[in-house]
């Protein structure tokens, strides 16, 4: 005799032995104690999570009549009476399960609800059970909505799908629906231990938890996997017999990624990625290891109390948060993700992991010269001032700050919006010739105060112990508000490192440098059309062919 499947065998036969849907487990309990009992139910959920299971456990707590026959609806079927056993065999003829998606036209449907006018034959509910709901046509749906909506007392129904979206909402709002979660990795070697341990086969706890992992939140593929790796192994369960069948990548091919691009260690990581293709190993799934690796590394740096010491990486990991920063996790972490469906696209999937590792190299962040950077859990990285420094000494000739820029001495929340924070350095100058001109263009200011800015003029400059009155003309007064000539007055104070005290007088401002500005705009016009005008090529071409040059057309060279 063929021994069963271990997901057949092990399918629980009550409430008390079904795993992981606590939730349902109690809501329908409940109701069959208090006799509280709706007329049609809805189980969504992924596949292998327990829609069917359920379903036969409801009809049997429904029809249980005890082990004496006199027994009444009950949470607690007994298994013994004749509901219960011939519904566990598959056999009860006052329970029907119907698939949706070999069954799925709008006869199917009308002569199913023809039969279930009929009273049962032997049980107290006539119980039918539809899965793959989804799959039934619109017609289907709209036959079924009378009699599901006030069906005969004597029948239940019970729907089951993947894909509860595609259920008409009237068809939702006819039933109770209980919405089953994926299992949780721990629920799932819970189980696979009392199994293994009933069915007399040892194993390696690490086995168990790669076959969850490889589950995906159904019990039923767990079952499934727990099945293949008892054939494949032909003796106890070991974690490399698993890692062998399923394919999967063994953790020290992953630690030793993250060591080598701590040591920035290009040639390491070349051959890792070398190694795991002599061995056929997925790296999509290498990616996608690494990836859930760096999560539990940025928990370990951002929660270390997360960490369980009965991971079996637990060690590696806490080393591991200490050696990174976490931007440089996230860094990894971004890449491994992101690059999963770059595999499809390279010359071969070895060659995209490959890219993937030296993309995470060469972004790694550093000091310039590859020496790598070092830092404990949650320690920041340096802040870099060269560029802005060298953009503050080519616009205004300030002196380059040695260390990172803070913020500004003097600041305003509202300055903030329009303006780029710069250091108070002085600016030496000559009080008798005050270059405005290079100061508007180096002031770190934006939008409407740097508008106003370019529109001003030097009038005066006036020096006094108390500090200094530059007096200015605006060729647009419009823009003169007083919270634009305060932040413009605030730019100019941090940035000469003097009080300064800015007044506004309306006028032609023909030094402003927007007023220089389309001067000299105007002058290479000029000079680009008399240019043009002047050229021998172009008088032959006006001569012989009666060319003419469309106005507006030149443009001068930038």
């Amino acid at each position: 005799m063929t021994a069963l499947a271990l997901a057949r065998k092990w399918r629980p036969r009550d409430f008390s032995t079904l795993v992981g849907q606590e939730h349902v487990v109690k809501a329908l309990t409940h109701a069959l104690d208090q006799q509280r009992l709706h007329h049609a139910w809805l189980f969504t959920g992924t596949r292998g999570v327990g829609k069917t299971t359920i379903s036969r456990i409801l009809a049997k707590a429904l029809n249980c009549t005890g082990a004496d026959g006199q027994g009444q609806m009950t949470s607690q079927p007994c298994g013994q009476c004749p509901a219960c056993t011939e519904i566990d065999a598959g056999r009860y003829v006052d329970y029907i399960e119907m698939d949706a998606a070999s069954n799925r036209g709008v006869d199917d449907m009308a002569q199913l609800l023809e039969k279930a006018m009929y009273a049962p034959s032997s049980a107290r509910f006539k119980v039918y059970m539809i899965d793959e709901v989804h799959m039934l046509t619109g017609h289907a749906f709209n036959a079924m909505l009378k009699t599901l909506e006030e069906p005969p007392p004597h029948i239940k129904f019970i729907l089951a799908t993947t894909d509860p979206q595609k259920i008409p909402v009237t068809v939702l709002s006819r039933c109770l629906q209980f919405n089953l979660k994926q299992m949780p990795i721990p629920s799932i070697v819970e189980h696979l231990q009392k199994v293994l341990e009933a069915e007399s086969v040892t194993y390696e706890i690490g086995a168990l938890r790669i076959l969850a992992k490889a589950a995906q939140g159904s019990m039923r593929d767990a079952l499934s996997l727990t099945d293949q790796a008892i054939a494949y192994a032909a003796g106890p369960v070991s974690e490399a017999s698993v890692r062998a069948m399923l394919g999967t990548l063994d953790e020290t091919y992953l630690i030793g990624v993250l060591n080598a691009l701590q040591a920035r260690d290009g040639a390491s990581l070349v051959s890792i990625a070398d190694e795991m293709a002599i061995k056929s190993l997925s790296f999509s799934l290498a990616l996608q290891d690494l990836a859930s690796l760096l999560q539990k590394i940025a928990l370990a740096q951002t929660v270390p109390s997360a960490v369980l010491d009965d991971w079996p990486e637990a060690a590696e990991v806490r080393r591991l948060a200490g050696l990174f920063t976490k931007e440089e996790v996230q860094l990894y972490y971004q890449i491994a993700i992101t690059s999963r469906p770059d595999l499809s696209l390279a010359p071969d999937e070895q060659t995209g992991f490959t890219m993937a590792l030296l993309r995470m190299l060469a972004f790694k962040p550093g000091d310039g010269s590859g020496s790598p950077k070092s830092a404990g859990p949650g320690r920041a990285m340096p802040t870099a001032s060269g560029p802005a420094a060298a953009k503050a000494a080519a616009m205004g000739q300030r002196s380059a700050p040695a260390t990172p820029v803070a913020k500004p001495a003097v600041a305003s929340a509202s300055a903030s919006i329009d303006s780029v924070p710069a250091a108070k350095a002085a600016v030496s100058y000559n009080a008798d010739d005050p270059d405005w001109q290079s100061w508007m263009k180096a002031l770190p200011v934006r939008g409407l105060v740097q508008q106003l800015a370019f529109q001003t003029e030097l009038q005066s400059w006036e020096e006094s112990p108390s500090g200094i009155r530059a007096t200015v003309i605006v060729g647009m007064p419009q823009l003169a508000s007083a919270e634009s000539v305060n932040r413009l007055q605030e730019a100019l104070s941090n940035y000469l490192g003097k009080q300064i005290k800015i007044l506004i007088e309306a006028g032609k401002a023909s030094q402003s440098i927007a007023a220089v500005e389309a001067k000299i705009k105007q002058e290479k016009q000029e000079g680009a059309e008399h240019s043009i005008a002047n050229d021998d090529f172009v008088k032959t071409i006006q001569a012989e062919f009666g060319a003419t040059v469309v106005p507006g057309s030149i443009r001068p060279i930038q």
